[in-house]
């Protein structure tokens, strides 16, 4: 989780990630801090299949444990700028 984390295989790992009801969409790299990016992805899930984003963040993409402590080899944290669901 440095500078020198490969953004395109963390995006083809997020992409990666299917469930029926669950589109990925657009992708970004995104300057935040100290000549750090982070990706910025869009997605739109349909509230009648997928019951809940905060379960795929936390099970899929963060790889969270039993004590909540992350997992994964590529995301350290997930932030939602914004949320839509269709159903």
């Amino acid at each position: 989780w440095d500078d020198e984390t490969d953004l395109v295989e963390m995006e083809k790992y997020i992409r990666g990630i299917t469930y029926d009801g669950l589109l990925w969409g657009a992708c970004k790299a995104v300057p935040f801090a100290f000549g750090l990016k982070k990706l910025q992805m869009t997605c739109v899930i349909e509230d009648t299949k997928i019951e809940s984003m905060d379960e795929i963040i936390e099970k899929d993409i963060l790889k969270l444990d039993e004590d909540d402590e992350v997992q994964s080899d590529f995301v350290q944290s997930v932030d939602v700028l914004s949320f839509n669901k269709v159903g």
